[in-house]
């Protein structure tokens, strides 16, 4: 009988033994998990905030080209209208004092 209760006492311990190292497998395994989220979260944020940045990039050099093609088309068309009005001036004064002075 003294046989059969070391036998489950030695079941036991081994038993606990296994519960124990299962435990701590379970907590190295949870830690691990918990540093490669952590290393997946901290790229990905890296990742993104790159990505955020090439298109703010891209978006200020499109804008940039937009204004400066709309600057471009602006001065040109102000050039045109100095240029019209230099060459018809007396045309226009003499319409404008026309239709001033007609009744």
């Amino acid at each position: 009988m003294d046989k059969v209760l070391d036998k489950l006492a030695d079941i036991e311990n081994t038993a606990s033994g296994i519960m124990e190292e299962a435990n701590k497998r379970k907590s190295q395994f949870a830690q691990e998990m918990d540093e490669k989220t952590r290393a997946f979260d901290q790229e990905l944020e890296k990742e993104t905030q790159n990505r955020i940045r090439q298109v703010q990039e891209t978006m200020e050099r499109d804008m940039n080209q937009k204004l400066k093609e709309q600057k471009e088309r602006s001065d040109r068309l102000l050039l045109e209208m100095e240029t019209n009005y230099k060459e018809h001036r007396k045309e226009y004064v003499e319409e404008l004092f026309k239709e001033m002075i007609k009744e």
